[in-house]
């Protein structure tokens, strides 16, 4: 490390007065620097620069955890464009829906995906794979004899991530570009670090177990970057293989959600005390509530290093620190110093503390829109603040408590699930006359979908009609949104208006996976 660069924060300076420094160790174990990812970088801006993406214009990434993946991030944000970053569990349907809704001009892809994004794309859009394709143009092609430098201009871009909404399509959560300098937005990452009372040794290895498509791990990940650290790539989350990498690369932090917590948890005493775990300095979790119990084993095993926040791509953060979290067992927190938060009545009036409502936040002053949908926008706001529909309180000190989802999400191991987009795809089968969907507990995954059906008068029977219908479920939907148990009734029960009750969905015959 160079001398005086102790404080400096910003991928680009490091890659400048540290090349040597050790930016990521792969999946399989490559090291690759820092000089030689910031050229990649710059080649893939280049590249996407000559296939004529222009400054506003969108880009999506369908990758799993990659180098690649990492560079084309860091590209996007000294480009000035928007980057959308898809779950490649997705089926080509839902990967279709938001290429063209987000207006995509050019797809990055794993190997592993090339087919369905294939099959998602619509004419004039150029796929690109990291790897070896069959049908699609190699990665290599975008960036093979571009330049290694810096462009002449390297405005800051900005994510688009997408998020479903109750009404069963997934919507993109859109900020404006904010005319600064890639350097520039670099610092925003500085309030990470604040926020959680981090030093730089935090960062030191910096492991990146859970999907880098979802913010909460992408965040982290490139807050390392911009402060000097290394990340530690996992492609495929194992118990054993946590803690592996955990031991051999010395981890000093990590992002983490509950399922993770209940599958380390499960594993045998003898096989949990085989590995060393003392370099863990910060692991933060969140996307899901965590049993208090399963917080608190995983502190005793990895000490009092677990910090949990509460947020979405759509509103402020709130943070609860370990000491705080242990004298306020099940808080997710207070807000962080840039985030606002007030718990609201349905008529807007902010409720005092103890009172249970709608949890309404803003990060900042920033003001989010959802693409293509002003509607939902302004259904989600209440004077410059916004929800995502979770309900709970804050205590006289301010800490906030989750106690429920007024809009019927369902988190599957920290993957948002929304019930309407399961409904709709059942609708459209010959055989479904009816359907509702609600979550159920699951002691692996904290919540699944269940499905309530009731059948038309060609369906065969029950069981038959359900192994159908899971088969054609499995096409459309990914993995966490198919239901885990069907439930058939004679009728469903809705009031003259056709609203389905959905706490009186019980006591049928169910037909099990």
């Amino acid at each position: 490390m160079s001398e005086g660069t102790q404080g400096q924060v910003g991928f680009r300076l490091w890659a400048v007065s540290d090349p040597d420094l050790r930016a990521i160790i792969t999946a399989d174990d490559a090291h690759i620097t820092y000089g030689e990812l910031f050229a990649e970088v710059n080649r893939i801006c280049h590249g996407l620069r000559a296939r004529g993406v222009r400054e506003g214009d969108t880009v999506a990434v369908v990758m799993a955890n990659s180098a690649a993946m990492v560079a084309a991030y860091l590209a996007a944000m000294q480009s000035g464009i928007y980057l959308v970053t898809i779950n490649y569990h997705l089926t080509t349907p839902e990967i279709a829906y938001i290429l063209r809704d987000s207006g995509t001009k050019v797809v990055l892809c794993s190997e592993r995906v090339e087919e369905t994004v294939l099959a998602a794309v619509g004419p004039g859009v150029e796929v690109f794979v990291d790897g070896t394709p069959e049908r699609a143009r190699p990665m290599a092609e975008l960036t093979g004899g571009m330049p290694s430098t810096d462009p002449e201009r390297t405005p800051n871009g900005s994510l688009m991530m997408y998020t479903s909404g109750t009404t069963g399509r997934p919507k993109g959560v859109k900020r404006p570009l904010r005319d600064i300098s890639a350097d520039e937005g670099a610092l925003t990452y500085v309030w990470l670090f604040n926020e959680f009372g981090m030093r730089r040794e935090a960062f030191a290895a910096w492991l990146v177990s859970a999907p880098l498509y979802h913010s909460a791990n992408l965040t982290p990940a490139i807050g390392a970057l911009n402060w000097g650290g290394t990340l530690v790539l996992m492609d495929g989350w194992t118990p054993e293989g946590f803690l592996r990498r955990v031991q051999r690369h010395k981890v000093t932090g990590t992002s983490m959600v509950p399922t993770h917590f209940h599958r380390l948890l499960q594993l045998p005493a003898d096989v949990r005390a085989r590995y060393d775990v003392s370099s863990l300095r910060y692991v933060l979790h969140g996307a899901a509530p965590c049993p208090v119990e399963n917080k608190k084993r995983i502190m005793d095993w990895f000490g009092p290093v677990v910090y949990e926040y509460y947020g979405s791509t759509e509103v402020g953060t709130t943070i609860a620190r370990p000491h705080e979290w242990l004298e306020r067992p099940g808080t997710v927190g207070r807000p962080a110093s840039i985030s606002t938060l007030k718990i609201l009545d349905r008529d807007g009036n902010e409720l005092p503390p103890g009172e249970t409502g709608i949890i309404y936040m803003r990060q900042g002053e920033d003001r989010v829109e959802y693409h293509n949908d002003p509607g939902k926008t302004d259904g989600s706001r209440r004077g410059g603040l916004m929800t995502v529909w979770d309900v709970g309180y804050v205590d006289e000190d301010g800490y906030l408590f989750i106690t429920g989802r007024a809009a019927e999400l369902i988190l599957v191991g920290g993957v948002n699930v929304y019930p309407a987009e399961i409904e709709g795809a059942l609708a459209e089968h010959e055989w479904v006359a009816d359907a509702g969907v609600v979550g159920a507990p699951d002691p692996d995954y904290g919540e699944v979908p269940v499905a309530h059906l009731v059948l038309g008068d060609t369906a065969p029977d029950g069981e038959t009609a359900v192994a159908a219908i899971r088969e054609y479920l499995a096409g459309r939907l990914a993995k966490a949104k198919l239901p885990r148990d069907y439930v058939v009734h004679a009728s469903l029960p809705r009031d003259p208006n056709g609203k389905l009750y959905k706490n009186r969905l019980a006591d049928a015959r169910r037909v099990s996976a």
